[in-house]
């Protein structure tokens, strides 16, 4: 992995490639490369570092191509060197291959490659399947691909050219999404739709399994059992200026101060304050198995994870029902307990998060209901769940997710109330809860308000090693999640835990050089909080606090007070955690971090 594009058409390719390779760079990766066709040649420069460095080896030459294939990558196999940057080529170097995704079986199929004759000469797994494709090869690529593939175990994306077929992509899929774009007399490929929207909203998302052939004509598209597929044509909504900084310093920080907006839409259309209920249309059909549900499964990973334990407490506390969160990476690899009396919710932004998605296929396998919680339309969750709500946070760029996560809990919120008043909760207290949610994005944007006073905390703190990060009850996952937004960025070890659990072991890390975060909010573990304040005061911890607005008992015990306003409990996660990501953002920048592409991250995660 990490970011695939490619290009058919009158136009010159390569200036195609290299800002669709730009619009890719948020995925994050560690190195570059591209390969065009070129009057019956086949030109590959690549480069590890960034698509800078791509551009500045290719700035001087012309080079006149209308075909070609570009690709960032994040390694897995082989160090970021330039020799394993993509794209890989056969032994004769007349075919390239850029792929997203691992073979599991590379190491198997090298020793039957080098036995057939066939020199290797990079670390990657990826290499293998350029070799396949020359071993297979007659006279069609499209066969060749297809035979290829069917000896590889594993997840991919895939865009090949050849010499010997200089007017054709073939591109595959399995595990690891491929959109086609069709912009009438030119057509595109890419790992996501953002390096395609420039050219055309016209798009078709390939499903796992499929491959197609992209030519000056048109393409198609086919199993690898050989059915033709016919594309279903799908229009992206988003515009090109969601996806650009507006005049913010880095994407981040952009989506940061985008939550009061994207939580509206989260809500928009969507409350019902007459009955004290919500209306999410993805549910409909489920509306029965909702309310007689004995068992509900929510599996995600990372920040989705952090909401999706959110999740569990709203759903447990209103609709009176068990819930347990599953690491999706983990769900897939025991025996979980589910039947048909089972409805797992599958949260992810991206919707093509590897794991999860194998999660949820197993929980289907097994009879359970599957329903998405996601943000991309037409991404495979979206697609393989037998319903779902979409988060509509828009494009997130920033590779540390921020807004995304603010819309799940939104959602799961929502989803909670559906469940809750169709099963115990009263129309008015309902009502009391509408009233809540609807006040939330505006308390939001009170919350960002505070940002030069976030960041001149942040100076007294970004040359330290470590944090903790307590909270209890709603806010224990807040306290999770504030701690990965900080080691995302900022490189600095950070850890989450339920306040009561400091006692229990991490009060041993406590000293005068340890900074201590606690989300001291006034909601019904108040108390307890502030017993645990005072045990960490009592070691010289120094302690920077998430507040309620006005509680000047905590002001005269805590020098560092972030206040928010106040809601009720089941909501207060939405704004306990802003302060937490401009807190986490700011250290970062002050300690010279590349906060859109912190190092060895990726945005879609479609590896194991």
């Amino acid at each position: 992995m990490c970011g695939i594009v490619g290009y058919i058409g009158k136009k010159q390719a390569v200036p195609i490639l290299m800002e669709g390779l730009k619009r890719l760079e948020y995925r994050g990766y560690d190195s570059a490369g591209l390969a065009v066709l070129s009057e019956n040649n086949l030109i590959i420069q690549k480069i590890a570092g960034r698509v800078s460095r791509l551009d500045e080896l290719i700035r001087n030459e012309k080079i006149d191509a209308t075909v070609g294939i570009a690709h960032t990558r994040w390694a897995t196999h082989g160090e970021p060197t330039d020799k394993n940057a993509h794209p890989h080529t056969d032994c004769k170097g007349r075919i390239a291959v850029v792929h997203n995704g691992i073979i599991e079986n590379s190491n198997a199929l090298k020793e039957y490659l080098i036995q057939n004759g066939h020199t290797l000469r990079t670390d990657t797994d990826t290499e293998v399947i350029a070799h396949l494709i020359e071993e297979y090869y007659e006279d069609d690529l499209l066969r060749a691909v297809r035979i290829a593939l069917s000896e590889v175990e594993g997840t991919y994306g895939v865009a090949i050219v050849s010499l010997e077929h200089p007017r054709e992509i073939v591109c595959a899929r399995n595990g690891s999404p491929l959109v086609l774009g069709d912009g009438g007399d030119e057509f595109f490929v890419a790992s996501d739709a953002a390096p395609i929207v420039p050219h055309t909203r016209q798009v078709v998302y390939l499903e796992d399994g499929e491959l197609a052939s992209l030519k000056d004509d048109g393409f198609t598209i086919s199993t690898l059992e050989e059915r033709e597929i016919e594309p279903k044509i799908q229009e992206i909504s988003w515009t090109l200026d969601k996806i650009e900084k507006g005049g913010y310093s880095h994407f981040m920080l952009k989506e940061i101060f985008e939550q009061p907006t994207t939580l509206r839409n989260a809500i928009r259309g969507r409350l019902n304050w007459n009955v004290g209920t919500t209306r999410l249309d993805g549910l409909d059909r489920h509306s029965e198995e909702l309310e007689r549900v004995d068992r509900i499964v929510i599996t995600a990973c990372g920040t989705a994870w952090h909401a999706s334990l959110i999740g569990e407490y709203m759903m447990e506390q209103m609709a009176r029902v068990p819930v347990e969160v599953e690491y999706a990476s983990e769900f897939r690899y025991r025996s979980p307990v589910v039947d048909k009396n089972t409805i797992l919710f599958a949260v992810s932004q991206s919707g093509e998060t590897t794991d999860t998605l194998a999660a949820l296929r197993e929980a289907k396998r097994r009879g359970a209901t599957a329903l998405g919680i996601c943000n991309v339309v037409g991404s495979t969750i979206a697609r393989e769940t037998d319903g779902g709500v979409y988060i509509h946070a828009g494009p997130e760029i920033g590779v540390a997710s921020t807004k995304a996560f603010t819309s799940q809990i939104m959602v799961l919120a929502l989803v909670s109330l559906l469940m809750g008043r169709m099963r115990t909760i009263s129309v008015e207290k309902g009502r009391e809860i509408i009233d809540a949610i609807k006040e939330i994005p505006d308390q939001a944007a009170e919350i960002l308000k505070l940002d030069n006073m976030i960041k001149d905390i942040a100076s007294d703190f970004y040359k330290k090693r470590n944090f903790l990060f307590l909270g209890r009850g709603y806010n224990f996952p807040v306290a999770l999640e504030g701690a990965l937004k900080l080691k995302e960025i900022s490189y600095i070890h950070a850890e989450g835990y339920p306040a009561a659990e400091m006692k229990h072991g991490p009060i041993a890390l406590i000293d005068d050089d340890m900074p201590v975060v606690f989300i001291a909010i006034r909601d019904s573990v108040f108390e307890k909080v502030l017993s645990n304040i005072e045990e960490v005061k009592s070691r010289k911890g120094v302690v920077i606090a998430i507040t309620t607005e006005g509680d000047k008992e905590i002001e005269s015990k805590v020098k560092y007070c972030i206040p928010i306003p106040k809601t009720i409990d089941i909501l207060t996660p939405l704004l306990t955690v802003i302060p937490l990501q401009l807190l986490a953002y700011h250290i970062a920048v002050m300690r010279g971090c590349d906060v859109d592409k912190p190092r060895n991250l990726a945005k879609s995660v479609t590896v194991e």
